[in-house]
This record gives C-alpha cells, structure tokens and sequence, in this order.
C-alpha cells in the first residue's frame, strides 16, 4: 500500500492541500487565499471557478514540494466550508451564480417567513436546525427564484446543488464527463434539507423551500470503504487515486481530534468558532439554541450525532481590525497589542456582524463596542476582540451543558487562533475548565485524511487514531470565580445592546 494520505480542506478564505504520513504528521501542503466577494451589505459570496482552479494549483503543488505522485496516495479525502451553496449546470459545468457563503444574511426574509408561518418547528424536528440564513436550503431558494433560468434548468435536471464539497468531488472525477455528484451526511445535515433519523433528503423540507429533489447530491457516508469514484489522469493528481472520505470541516476536525467517545468535545478557531460535542448515537435534540447535526457515518456504522454551537465571527474579527480598522497589520499583531493592557477597561466587542448565531440565533443583531471612554486605546479594542472569542465561546459550552448535562473537564482546541497563548489563557480563564491544543494543530485536514485512511484500511480503526493523539500545550485557569462571574455578567449586557437594530420583515 502507498506510504501517504492526501486532504483537500476547502475553507471559507483559502483551499489547501494536506499529505500526512500514518503517523498523522504532515508532510507538505500548499495553501491558497480566494477572493471575498461582498456585493452588498450582508452579502458573502464566492466564485466556484476560482475555488476548483486554486484547489487544482494547491494539490499539483504540494506533491511536486513532496516529490510525489498519484500512485503515493492511498486514498484523499474532502472536508470543505459547510453551507455555502453552488448551483451550476452538469452539462456545461458552469456555475449559473457565485457561491453564497455561510456568512451571508440575504435570505433573512425566507428565514424569518418560514418561522412565522409555524414551519421552523418543522424544520428543527426533522433537519435538528432551526431556520436561519446560515444554511444552504434558503440559499438555493433564492438562487431558484433570482437567477433567470435556473428554476426551468432545475425542473429540467440540469442544475444542481451542492456544498464546496460537491462541487469539488463533481469536478475531481470528471466533471462533465461523467463526475460523480455526491455528498455525505455531515454536510446534508446543513441544508435543512435532510432527515437526520433516515439520513435521506426529506420531501416536506424539500417542499418549504420549493426545492426539485433532482438538484440534490446523493448522499453517502463520511468514510465509504466503496469510495465516490476515482480522480482523473488529466485531473490535478496526474493519475487515479480514490475518493474516499468527504466530511464538513467541523466535524473534520472532530475526527482529527479523535473525540470519538460520547461527551468529548472541541472548538475549532477559524472564521468562526465551532463548538463540537458527540452524543454518540443518540440525536439529542437541543433546547437552548444549540444545532443537532450528524458527527459522522463510517461505511455501514450507525450515524454518530453531536451538538454544535456554532459562531460566525472570531477569526474574522481580528481581520477587520487589520483590514477595516487597520490597527494592526497582522494577526500575530492582536497578542502584542493587547498584552499592552491589563485587562478590557471595560470595554466589550461584540462582533455580530452576520447577526448572532449559536445559542441566539438573532438575524437582527449587528455589531457593537460598548463601554467607551477616552480611558480606552486601541490596545482594549483588541483584548476585547480576543475576549469576545472567548465569551462567544462560554455562550456555547453553557447551553452545551444544559442540553446535554456534560460538564467538561477539558476542551480540545484547534485552528488558527490556538496561535495566539493569550487568547488561549483567556479562553480556560473565561471557562475555568484545562485548554488542549494538540501537536497538529491542522486537524480538519486530518480528519479528512483520517477518514479516507479508515476507508481503505491504511488505518485499521479509531483505536489506532487515538494514539497518534498527543498533546503540544495546555492552558490551566488563573481567574476565580468571582473574576470569572463579573466578566461574563459584562459580555450579556453588551450581547442586549447589538439586539433588534435591523427590522426584518
């Protein structure tokens, strides 16, 4: 058997190309921005061909780097931005609009509709999600009913749907000719769309948004032993390698961190955050904001459920201090510039920018700094910005805990901002719980490869993914509770004040 695994791990500002040994340690990757597109206020958009042409550049040149080829791979696996909707033409392989992102909030009227008229109750109980513009299904609606002729191609079984994963999976085999269109069940558990007991598309979903069951992927699991289909010699890996392993980048990571047992949990930093608890087989419905989604299927196994609370802005937050506010000129910069200052002087950010997701679920929230005074510099703007990761953070573990009655001893923590060691103290202080950032940190592209490896046998089982486990740094709490209490009583008060300051019809 060949010696590596490789993973696309398609994201909301980048694609990259990840090889991994059976270790679990990386051996080259190659990493590519995008352009984010904002036509308008609120509006998040991607260009799907320029996704597949740098996810093609990425994989070409990170096997040239490693000085490997196709027949090196065992197998590739996908985990890819979850929600963020492509419709294109399977005849002609064109998009008919850009890829609308999971950030994006044009579709708060179909939301906000669908809970008026009694349907989100609906919605919740089958698809376990409650109606809001993060999902795809309201997405491909306004596709449908905004772009000329795509509801006539639809009917007609030319368009098509799918997360980046699909459309990525669609063009690695073939494309036009003859590429597979598929998804599994971590990313259909984000369009509204799915069942989550019979992990089928669900005709009275279907039905609320006015969707053909025609456009949609088939689904399959996250780790199918039978594989989606095989890569294309002409394609970017120069030769056949099998698909196997596609999973949504949360619940990627998850298997990266190997929380295979019920009540083990981790929060990836990226964009946002993702908090993920597995229940095991059990679907805990949540009564407190939180979203029940699939964790993963491997091959013929019972589905594995979770709880996510899910958070648009933490990671983006410091890159509209670089970008809109320039206040720093690097990501980096956030840690020096807040360390300058003891603690917020009492000023609070709140980046509600895309409204407020988990556990609020409020459209009509927008962004606020609170508690100014000419006391303040930009040194308590950015410790606040580090703390609202944090808080937004509590915000999710506490819900976890009421619908779940799990109260952790550790939280596993991966992605970009595990970087930065204050933010990274801040997070165990605001939580009073350990913080444990593995030696991989890169385990959404992992988690992918773990799942194509599982598939073809280049790892026998998660027993053997567990012990390739190990830990880089854990972070202990230094606040006490009353400490701990007084910061989180600030963080509600300011959350109250970004609330109704859109009027949505």
């Amino acid at each position: 058997m060949a010696d590596f695994v490789g993973a696309v791990d398609q994201g909301t500002t980048s694609s990259r190309f990840m090889i991994f040994d059976h270790g679990g340690n990386e051996v080259a990757r190659h990493q590519l921005e995008h352009e984010q597109i904002l036509p308008s206020p609120g509006w998040v958009e991607h260009d799907p061909t320029e996704i597949w042409e740098r996810t093609r550049s990425v994989i070409t040149t990170a096997l040239n780097k490693a000085n490997l080829s196709a027949a090196d791979l065992a197998a590739v696996g996908i985990t890819n931005q979850r929600e963020t909707a492509v419709v294109w033409n399977r005849r002609t392989g064109r998009p008919y609009y850009n890829a609308i992102v999971w950030q994006d909030t044009r579709t708060d009227r179909i939301a906000s509709a669908l809970e008026r008229d009694g349907k989100g109750d609906v919605i919740r109980r089958k698809a376990g999600l409650p109606p809001a513009t993060y999902f795809s299904g309201g997405k491909i609606q306004w596709i449908l009913e905004n772009v000329d002729g795509v509801r006539e191609a639809a009917e007609a079984g030319e368009a098509v749907f799918g997360n980046t994963d699909s459309w990525l999976l669609w063009n690695l085999t073939g494309g036009t000719d003859g590429g597979v269109h598929v998804t599994d069940p971590t990313n259909a558990s984000r369009t509204m769309l799915m069942d989550l007991e019979t992990l089928d598309w669900d005709d009275e979903l279907l039905s609320l948004f006015n969707i053909p069951r025609q456009m949609l992927p088939q689904i399959r699991p996250s780790s199918d032993p039978q594989g989606y289909g095989l890569t294309r010699a002409a394609g970017p890996f120069g030769g056949e390698i099998i698909l196997a392993a596609d999973l949504g980048d949360q619940q990627a990571a998850t298997v990266g961190q190997v929380c295979f047992e019920p009540g083990q949990a981790k929060n990836t930093y990226g964009t946002g955050n993702f908090l993920l608890l597995n229940t095991g087989n059990e679907l805990v419905r949540s009564t407190n904001g939180l979203l029940t989604t699939v964790c993963y299927q491997f091959g013929d196994a019972k589905p594995v459920y979770a709880l996510e609370g899910s958070i648009a802005v933490t990671g983006s937050a410091v890159q509209w201090l670089r970008d809109q506010l320039g206040i720093i000129s690097g990501a980096s910069e956030s840690e020096s510039l807040a360390r300058q200052v003891e603690d917020n002087g009492g000023v609070y950010f709140v980046p509600a920018f895309s409204g407020l997701f988990a556990p609020y679920w409020r459209s009509d929230a927008r962004g606020a700094i609170v508690g100014l005074s000419r006391f303040n510099t930009n040194a308590h703007l950015a410790r606040a910005t580090l703390e609202s990761i944090c808080y937004q953070t509590r915000d999710v573990v506490e819900a976890m805990q009421q619908d779940s009655g799990v109260v952790l001893d550790v939280l596993r923590v991966d992605g970009g901002i595990t970087a930065n060691e204050l933010c990274m103290q801040m997070q165990s202080d605001i939580l009073g719980v350990p913080v444990s950032k593995p030696v991989v940190a890169e385990t959404t592209a992992l988690g992918a490869a773990y799942g194509a490896g599982l598939a073809v046998g280049f790892w026998k089982s998660t027993e053997e993914l567990k012990r390739n486990w190990n830990e880089d740094k854990r972070w202990q709490s230094e606040w006490n509770d009353e400490q701990r209490e007084h910061g989180y009583a600030g963080w509600k008060k300011a959350i109250e004040r970004t609330l109704n300051w859109v009027d949505i019809d």
